[in-house]
Protein backbone atom coordinates (compact mmCIF):
# COMPACT_ATOMS: atom_id res chain seq x y z
CA UNK A 1 0.00 0.00 0.00
CA UNK A 2 2.97 2.36 1.25
CA UNK A 3 6.21 2.82 -0.79
CA UNK A 4 9.12 2.51 1.27
CA UNK A 5 11.38 4.76 1.25
CA UNK A 6 14.68 3.86 3.56
CA UNK A 7 16.44 7.51 3.24
CA UNK A 8 13.56 9.42 4.88
CA UNK A 9 13.15 7.03 7.86
CA UNK A 10 16.93 7.14 9.04
CA UNK A 11 16.24 10.27 11.30
CA UNK A 12 14.84 9.16 14.66
CA UNK A 13 12.08 11.72 15.46
CA UNK A 14 9.67 12.83 18.13
CA UNK A 15 6.26 11.42 18.43
CA UNK A 16 5.54 15.52 18.75
CA UNK A 17 2.91 14.81 22.03
CA UNK A 18 4.03 18.45 22.46
CA UNK A 19 6.10 21.50 20.62
CA UNK A 20 8.71 22.12 22.08
CA UNK A 21 9.03 18.36 23.17
CA UNK A 22 10.35 17.39 26.38
CA UNK A 23 14.04 17.44 24.92
CA UNK A 24 13.52 20.97 25.57
CA UNK A 25 12.77 21.25 28.88
CA UNK A 26 15.26 23.28 31.39
CA UNK A 27 15.53 23.82 35.07
CA UNK A 28 15.39 27.38 34.59
CA UNK A 29 11.34 26.79 34.26
CA UNK A 30 9.20 24.78 36.96
CA UNK A 31 7.18 25.80 39.89
CA UNK A 32 7.49 29.72 39.70
CA UNK A 33 5.80 29.89 36.38
CA UNK A 34 3.05 26.85 37.06
CA UNK A 35 2.24 29.05 39.77
CA UNK A 36 1.95 31.52 37.96
CA UNK A 37 -0.40 29.94 35.10
CA UNK A 38 -3.10 28.46 37.85
CA UNK A 39 -3.66 31.94 39.64
CA UNK A 40 -4.37 33.31 35.92
CA UNK A 41 -7.65 30.46 35.15
CA UNK A 42 -10.12 32.26 34.33
CA UNK A 43 -13.57 30.97 36.54
CA UNK A 44 -15.16 28.15 33.97
CA UNK A 45 -12.25 27.28 32.23
CA UNK A 46 -11.81 24.26 30.98
CA UNK A 47 -9.60 22.11 32.41
CA UNK A 48 -8.00 18.26 32.18
CA UNK A 49 -6.60 16.13 34.77
CA UNK A 50 -3.75 13.73 34.18
CA UNK A 51 -2.88 11.64 37.23
CA UNK A 52 0.28 9.26 37.34
CA UNK A 53 0.89 6.71 39.17
CA UNK A 54 4.34 5.32 38.49
CA UNK A 55 4.24 1.74 39.61
CA UNK A 56 3.93 -2.04 38.19
CA UNK A 57 3.56 -5.27 39.47
CA UNK A 58 5.57 -6.34 36.55
CA UNK A 59 8.24 -4.36 35.15
CA UNK A 60 7.94 -5.27 31.01
CA UNK A 61 11.46 -5.05 29.50
CA UNK A 62 10.45 -3.34 26.48
CA UNK A 63 8.49 -0.26 28.48
CA UNK A 64 9.65 3.37 28.14
CA UNK A 65 7.19 4.52 30.70
CA UNK A 66 8.79 6.28 34.47
CA UNK A 67 7.60 3.67 36.51
CA UNK A 68 8.77 1.73 39.20
CA UNK A 69 7.69 -1.75 40.88
CA UNK A 70 5.03 -2.17 42.98
CA UNK A 71 6.77 -4.19 45.77
CA UNK A 72 6.31 -2.67 49.13
CA UNK A 73 2.92 -2.06 50.69
CA UNK A 74 4.56 1.37 52.02
CA UNK A 75 5.57 2.84 49.09
CA UNK A 76 2.19 2.61 47.70
CA UNK A 77 0.87 4.28 50.72
CA UNK A 78 3.72 7.08 51.05
CA UNK A 79 2.86 8.07 46.90
CA UNK A 80 -1.05 7.93 47.33
CA UNK A 81 -0.88 10.41 50.26
CA UNK A 82 1.17 12.58 49.05
CA UNK A 83 -0.73 12.49 45.83
CA UNK A 84 -3.67 13.47 47.50
CA UNK A 85 -2.00 16.15 49.42
CA UNK A 86 -0.77 17.51 45.69
CA UNK A 87 -4.21 17.21 44.59
CA UNK A 88 -5.33 19.64 47.34
CA UNK A 89 -2.74 21.83 46.39
CA UNK A 90 -3.43 22.57 43.01
CA UNK A 91 -7.26 22.96 44.21
CA UNK A 92 -6.09 25.25 46.27
CA UNK A 93 -4.25 27.59 44.26
CA UNK A 94 -6.99 27.31 41.25
CA UNK A 95 -9.17 28.51 44.25
CA UNK A 96 -12.78 27.21 42.73
CA UNK A 97 -11.72 28.56 38.74
CA UNK A 98 -11.80 25.99 36.04
CA UNK A 99 -14.01 23.05 35.67
CA UNK A 100 -12.54 19.65 35.01
CA UNK A 101 -13.76 17.90 31.82
CA UNK A 102 -11.57 15.14 31.36
CA UNK A 103 -9.84 13.02 34.15
CA UNK A 104 -6.93 10.19 33.16
CA UNK A 105 -5.44 7.59 34.96
CA UNK A 106 -2.22 6.69 33.97
CA UNK A 107 1.33 5.20 34.49
CA UNK A 108 2.63 2.30 34.74
CA UNK A 109 -0.69 0.79 36.15
CA UNK A 110 -2.85 2.42 38.14
CA UNK A 111 -4.71 -1.13 39.04
CA UNK A 112 -0.85 -1.44 40.46
CA UNK A 113 -2.45 0.27 43.66
CA UNK A 114 -5.11 -1.13 45.90
CA UNK A 115 -8.11 -1.28 44.72
CA UNK A 116 -9.48 1.15 47.86
CA UNK A 117 -6.65 3.86 47.39
CA UNK A 118 -7.73 4.10 43.36
CA UNK A 119 -10.97 4.91 44.81
CA UNK A 120 -9.46 7.26 47.68
CA UNK A 121 -7.62 9.21 44.85
CA UNK A 122 -10.97 9.99 42.75
CA UNK A 123 -12.89 10.82 45.56
CA UNK A 124 -10.33 13.43 46.69
CA UNK A 125 -10.32 14.57 42.67
CA UNK A 126 -14.19 15.27 43.18
CA UNK A 127 -13.95 16.99 46.67
CA UNK A 128 -10.94 19.36 45.65
CA UNK A 129 -11.99 19.89 42.15
CA UNK A 130 -15.41 21.50 39.82
CA UNK A 131 -15.29 17.22 38.51
CA UNK A 132 -18.78 15.61 38.78
CA UNK A 133 -19.38 15.73 35.36
CA UNK A 134 -15.52 14.68 33.88
CA UNK A 135 -15.31 12.35 31.48
CA UNK A 136 -13.42 9.02 33.16
CA UNK A 137 -10.77 6.87 31.53
CA UNK A 138 -7.96 4.85 33.14
CA UNK A 139 -4.75 3.22 32.02
CA UNK A 140 -4.68 -0.80 32.75
CA UNK A 141 -2.42 -3.93 32.93
CA UNK A 142 -4.66 -6.83 32.18
CA UNK A 143 -3.29 -8.86 34.30
CA UNK A 144 -4.23 -7.44 37.23
CA UNK A 145 -7.68 -6.65 36.34
CA UNK A 146 -10.90 -8.87 38.10
CA UNK A 147 -14.26 -8.68 38.81
CA UNK A 148 -14.51 -5.76 42.04
CA UNK A 149 -12.16 -3.81 39.95
CA UNK A 150 -14.36 -3.81 37.45
CA UNK A 151 -17.38 -3.20 39.18
CA UNK A 152 -16.22 -0.59 41.21
CA UNK A 153 -14.92 1.39 38.43
CA UNK A 154 -18.41 0.65 37.11
CA UNK A 155 -19.85 1.97 40.09
CA UNK A 156 -17.61 5.16 40.08
CA UNK A 157 -18.43 6.05 36.64
CA UNK A 158 -15.79 5.67 34.20
CA UNK A 159 -16.38 5.67 30.71
CA UNK A 160 -13.09 3.99 29.27
CA UNK A 161 -9.99 1.92 30.44
CA UNK A 162 -7.46 1.08 27.98
CA UNK A 163 -5.31 -2.16 28.27
CA UNK A 164 -1.55 -2.49 28.05
CA UNK A 165 -1.80 -5.62 25.71
CA UNK A 166 0.80 -5.19 23.23
CA UNK A 167 1.06 -8.56 21.69
CA UNK A 168 -0.78 -12.06 22.31
CA UNK A 169 2.03 -14.31 20.54
CA UNK A 170 2.99 -16.39 23.81
CA UNK A 171 6.70 -16.36 22.33
CA UNK A 172 7.22 -12.91 21.54
CA UNK A 173 5.35 -11.91 25.00
CA UNK A 174 8.68 -14.21 26.88
CA UNK A 175 11.09 -12.13 25.30
CA UNK A 176 9.59 -8.66 26.54
CA UNK A 177 8.89 -10.15 29.68
CA UNK A 178 4.86 -9.53 29.28
CA UNK A 179 2.98 -12.62 29.62
CA UNK A 180 -0.72 -12.57 29.72
CA UNK A 181 -2.65 -15.55 27.59
CA UNK A 182 -5.58 -14.17 25.39
CA UNK A 183 -8.61 -15.29 27.25
CA UNK A 184 -7.91 -13.81 30.22
CA UNK A 185 -7.80 -10.12 27.97
CA UNK A 186 -10.81 -11.82 26.49
CA UNK A 187 -12.62 -12.27 29.97
CA UNK A 188 -11.78 -8.65 30.77
CA UNK A 189 -13.30 -6.92 27.71
CA UNK A 190 -16.56 -9.00 27.92
CA UNK A 191 -16.84 -7.90 31.86
CA UNK A 192 -16.06 -4.12 30.47
CA UNK A 193 -19.10 -4.25 27.54
CA UNK A 194 -21.34 -5.95 30.37
CA UNK A 195 -20.41 -2.46 33.16
CA UNK A 196 -20.89 -0.17 29.93
CA UNK A 197 -17.26 0.72 29.82
CA UNK A 198 -15.42 1.14 26.56
CA UNK A 199 -11.94 -0.39 25.70
CA UNK A 200 -9.15 0.36 24.17
CA UNK A 201 -6.33 -1.90 23.23
CA UNK A 202 -2.49 -0.69 22.86
CA UNK A 203 -0.13 -2.87 20.61
CA UNK A 204 3.06 -3.03 19.39
CA UNK A 205 4.96 -3.95 15.81
CA UNK A 206 9.03 -4.28 15.74
CA UNK A 207 9.20 -6.41 18.86
CA UNK A 208 11.91 -8.95 19.15
CA UNK A 209 11.24 -12.29 17.18
CA UNK A 210 8.10 -10.66 16.23
CA UNK A 211 7.35 -12.17 12.38
CA UNK A 212 4.51 -9.83 10.40
CA UNK A 213 2.52 -13.45 10.96
CA UNK A 214 3.04 -12.83 14.48
CA UNK A 215 1.23 -9.20 14.21
CA UNK A 216 -1.61 -10.70 12.25
CA UNK A 217 -2.28 -12.91 14.43
CA UNK A 218 -2.28 -10.29 16.95
CA UNK A 219 -5.00 -8.22 15.35
CA UNK A 220 -7.01 -10.82 14.05
CA UNK A 221 -7.42 -11.59 18.17
CA UNK A 222 -7.82 -7.76 19.06
CA UNK A 223 -10.59 -7.43 16.38
CA UNK A 224 -12.73 -10.17 17.10
CA UNK A 225 -12.54 -8.53 20.53
CA UNK A 226 -13.64 -5.09 18.72
CA UNK A 227 -12.21 -2.65 21.00
CA UNK A 228 -13.50 0.72 20.64
CA UNK A 229 -10.02 2.64 20.24
CA UNK A 230 -6.45 0.54 18.69
CA UNK A 231 -2.78 1.95 18.96
CA UNK A 232 -0.61 0.25 17.58
CA UNK A 233 2.94 1.80 18.03
CA UNK A 234 6.28 0.91 16.56
CA UNK A 235 8.52 -0.70 19.53
CA UNK A 236 11.13 1.70 20.42
CA UNK A 237 14.85 0.30 21.58
CA UNK A 238 16.85 2.71 23.41
CA UNK A 239 18.67 1.00 25.62
CA UNK A 240 21.22 3.21 26.50
CA UNK A 241 18.05 5.63 27.91
CA UNK A 242 16.28 2.62 29.24
CA UNK A 243 18.25 0.23 31.15
CA UNK A 244 15.26 -2.56 31.19
CA UNK A 245 15.56 -2.47 27.56
CA UNK A 246 19.03 -4.38 27.98
CA UNK A 247 17.26 -7.93 28.44
CA UNK A 248 16.40 -7.54 24.74
CA UNK A 249 18.54 -8.80 22.53
CA UNK A 250 19.16 -5.79 19.62
CA UNK A 251 19.61 -8.72 16.95
CA UNK A 252 16.92 -10.38 17.50
CA UNK A 253 13.90 -7.07 16.48
CA UNK A 254 13.35 -7.08 13.00
CA UNK A 255 14.78 -4.64 10.05
CA UNK A 256 13.28 -1.19 9.39
CA UNK A 257 11.96 -2.58 6.02
CA UNK A 258 9.68 -5.34 8.05
CA UNK A 259 9.15 -2.73 10.44
CA UNK A 260 7.42 -0.69 7.74
CA UNK A 261 5.74 -3.45 6.23
CA UNK A 262 4.55 -4.53 9.49
CA UNK A 263 2.78 -1.21 10.00
CA UNK A 264 1.63 -1.11 6.10
CA UNK A 265 -0.18 -4.57 7.14
CA UNK A 266 -1.57 -3.35 10.47
CA UNK A 267 -3.12 0.05 8.70
CA UNK A 268 -4.47 -1.96 6.08
CA UNK A 269 -5.67 -5.12 8.53
CA UNK A 270 -7.73 -2.46 11.02
CA UNK A 271 -9.16 -0.38 8.56
CA UNK A 272 -9.97 -3.20 6.58
CA UNK A 273 -12.12 -4.42 9.33
CA UNK A 274 -13.95 -1.07 9.81
CA UNK A 275 -11.77 1.01 11.68
CA UNK A 276 -10.85 4.64 10.58
CA UNK A 277 -7.60 5.51 10.65
CA UNK A 278 -6.85 8.72 13.15
CA UNK A 279 -3.16 9.78 12.32
CA UNK A 280 -0.69 7.16 11.20
CA UNK A 281 -0.61 4.71 14.32
CA UNK A 282 -4.05 5.13 15.97
CA UNK A 283 -7.59 3.44 14.84
CA UNK A 284 -10.85 3.81 16.38
CA UNK A 285 -14.68 2.14 15.29
CA UNK A 286 -16.52 5.35 13.44
CA UNK A 287 -18.96 5.87 16.46
CA UNK A 288 -15.83 6.86 19.15
CA UNK A 289 -14.85 10.21 20.05
CA UNK A 290 -11.32 10.04 17.99
CA UNK A 291 -13.18 8.88 15.03
CA UNK A 292 -15.51 11.49 15.13
CA UNK A 293 -13.26 14.14 15.89
CA UNK A 294 -11.14 13.14 12.95
CA UNK A 295 -14.43 13.69 10.23
CA UNK A 296 -15.34 16.77 11.37
CA UNK A 297 -11.28 18.54 12.05
CA UNK A 298 -11.61 18.37 16.20
CA UNK A 299 -8.60 15.65 16.67
CA UNK A 300 -5.34 16.93 18.20
CA UNK A 301 -2.69 15.94 20.31
CA UNK A 302 -1.42 15.94 23.74
CA UNK A 303 0.63 14.20 26.37
CA UNK A 304 -1.81 11.15 25.75
CA UNK A 305 -1.19 10.72 21.89
CA UNK A 306 -4.42 11.69 19.79
CA UNK A 307 -6.87 13.07 21.37
CA UNK A 308 -10.79 14.73 20.98
CA UNK A 309 -10.19 16.77 24.24
CA UNK A 310 -10.59 20.32 23.31
CA UNK A 311 -9.29 21.82 26.71
CA UNK A 312 -6.00 24.23 26.48
CA UNK A 313 -5.01 23.15 30.02
CA UNK A 314 -3.86 20.30 31.13
CA UNK A 315 -2.79 19.64 34.57
CA UNK A 316 -0.71 16.99 35.33
CA UNK A 317 -0.51 15.01 38.98
CA UNK A 318 2.30 12.94 40.46
CA UNK A 319 5.76 12.08 39.85
CA UNK A 320 6.83 13.55 36.39
CA UNK A 321 3.70 14.16 35.44
CA UNK A 322 3.65 17.40 33.03
CA UNK A 323 1.15 20.34 33.02
CA UNK A 324 0.50 22.33 29.53
CA UNK A 325 -0.98 25.85 29.09
CA UNK A 326 -1.13 28.15 25.99
CA UNK A 327 2.06 29.29 26.80
CA UNK A 328 4.01 26.78 28.79
CA UNK A 329 4.91 23.36 29.42
CA UNK A 330 6.23 22.30 33.24
CA UNK A 331 7.03 18.55 34.71
CA UNK A 332 6.79 17.83 37.85
CA UNK A 333 9.96 16.30 39.40
CA UNK A 334 10.50 12.60 38.26
CA UNK A 335 11.74 10.75 41.18
CA UNK A 336 9.22 9.87 43.94
CA UNK A 337 11.46 10.44 46.78
CA UNK A 338 12.57 13.92 45.90
CA UNK A 339 8.61 14.25 44.33
CA UNK A 340 7.18 13.49 47.86
CA UNK A 341 9.20 16.09 49.76
CA UNK A 342 8.16 18.73 47.70
CA UNK A 343 4.51 17.90 47.88
CA UNK A 344 4.79 16.97 51.74
CA UNK A 345 6.28 20.48 51.76
CA UNK A 346 2.95 22.20 50.49
CA UNK A 347 5.32 23.42 47.46
CA UNK A 348 3.61 22.58 43.97
CA UNK A 349 6.45 19.95 42.01
CA UNK A 350 7.12 21.42 39.00
CA UNK A 351 10.74 21.14 38.46
CA UNK A 352 11.88 21.60 34.81
CA UNK A 353 9.87 22.88 31.43
CA UNK A 354 9.66 25.52 28.45
CA UNK A 355 8.42 28.77 27.65
CA UNK A 356 6.32 28.57 24.59
CA UNK A 357 7.27 31.73 22.31
CA UNK A 358 4.68 32.71 19.65
CA UNK A 359 7.22 31.12 17.18
CA UNK A 360 7.07 27.59 18.92
CA UNK A 361 3.67 28.24 19.38
CA UNK A 362 3.35 28.89 15.20
CA UNK A 363 5.43 25.93 14.82
CA UNK A 364 3.34 23.97 17.06
CA UNK A 365 -0.11 24.40 14.94
CA UNK A 366 1.33 23.34 12.19
CA UNK A 367 3.21 19.80 13.33
CA UNK A 368 0.12 19.19 15.36
CA UNK A 369 -2.35 19.87 11.94
CA UNK A 370 0.11 17.84 9.97
CA UNK A 371 -0.49 14.87 12.05
CA UNK A 372 -4.10 15.09 12.72
CA UNK A 373 -5.69 16.53 9.86
CA UNK A 374 -2.97 15.64 7.40
CA UNK A 375 -2.47 19.94 5.97
CA UNK A 376 -1.45 22.77 7.45
CA UNK A 377 -1.53 26.63 6.39
CA UNK A 378 2.33 27.47 6.82
CA UNK A 379 1.39 30.83 5.39
CA UNK A 380 3.60 33.04 2.99
CA UNK A 381 5.21 35.83 5.72
CA UNK A 382 7.72 32.73 6.87
CA UNK A 383 10.09 30.76 5.14
CA UNK A 384 9.11 27.09 3.43
CA UNK A 385 11.51 23.98 4.96
CA UNK A 386 13.00 22.10 2.08
CA UNK A 387 10.58 19.66 1.15
CA UNK A 388 12.08 19.15 -1.90
CA UNK A 389 12.47 15.16 -1.68
CA UNK A 390 8.72 15.03 0.20
CA UNK A 391 7.27 16.85 -3.01
CA UNK A 392 9.66 14.88 -5.37
CA UNK A 393 8.43 11.49 -4.41
CA UNK A 394 4.55 12.99 -4.24
CA UNK A 395 4.33 12.80 -0.32
CA UNK A 396 3.14 15.95 -0.21
CA UNK A 397 1.66 19.00 -1.86
CA UNK A 398 2.64 23.04 -2.21
CA UNK A 399 -0.46 25.36 -2.70
CA UNK A 400 0.03 29.31 -1.65
CA UNK A 401 1.66 28.70 1.97
CA UNK A 402 -0.58 25.61 2.37
CA UNK A 403 0.82 22.03 2.69
CA UNK A 404 -1.01 19.17 1.76
CA UNK A 405 -0.29 15.28 2.85
CA UNK A 406 -0.75 12.68 0.35
CA UNK A 407 -2.62 9.22 1.42
CA UNK A 408 0.86 7.96 0.67
CA UNK A 409 2.83 10.28 3.22
CA UNK A 410 0.83 8.73 6.11
CA UNK A 411 4.15 6.74 7.14
CA UNK A 412 6.34 9.90 6.50
CA UNK A 413 4.41 12.28 8.62
CA UNK A 414 6.31 12.62 11.49
CA UNK A 415 9.23 13.03 9.30
CA UNK A 416 7.50 15.63 7.88
CA UNK A 417 6.20 17.12 10.76
CA UNK A 418 9.90 17.15 11.80
CA UNK A 419 11.07 20.08 9.09
CA UNK A 420 9.04 22.22 10.99
CA UNK A 421 10.94 21.87 14.34
CA UNK A 422 13.56 24.68 15.06
CA UNK A 423 14.92 22.49 17.82
CA UNK A 424 15.47 19.29 16.31
CA UNK A 425 19.42 18.60 16.06
CA UNK A 426 20.84 16.43 13.07
CA UNK A 427 22.43 13.89 15.79
CA UNK A 428 19.67 13.85 17.68
CA UNK A 429 19.87 10.34 19.68
CA UNK A 430 17.04 10.77 22.19
CA UNK A 431 13.77 9.93 20.22
CA UNK A 432 12.65 6.94 18.00
CA UNK A 433 12.27 5.99 14.39
CA UNK A 434 9.37 7.16 12.78
CA UNK A 435 8.25 4.17 12.13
Amino acid sequence: MWTYYPDLLDRPVPRYTSYPTAAQFGGNIGAMELAARLDKVEKGSALSLYVHIPYCHDICWYCGCNTGAANRVQRLTAYVESLEREIATVARRLNGRGRVARIAFGGGSPNSLPLVDFVRLLQQLLLCFDAHHAELSVELDPRRIDAQWIATMAAMGVDRVNLGVQTFTPHVQARIGRIQPRDMVERAVDRFAAAGIATGFDLMYGLPSQTPEDLAATLDASIAMRPARIALFGYAHMPRLLPRQRRIDASDLPDLATRFAMAADGHAMLTGAGYDSIGFDHFALPHDGLARATREGRLRRNFQGFTDDPADILLGLGASAISQFPDLIVQNEKQAGPWRERVDAGQLSATRGTIRTPEDRRRGRIIDALLCRGEAHVGTAHPMPDLSRFEQLGLIRLSEGRIILTRDALPYARSIAACFDAHLQIAERRFSQAV
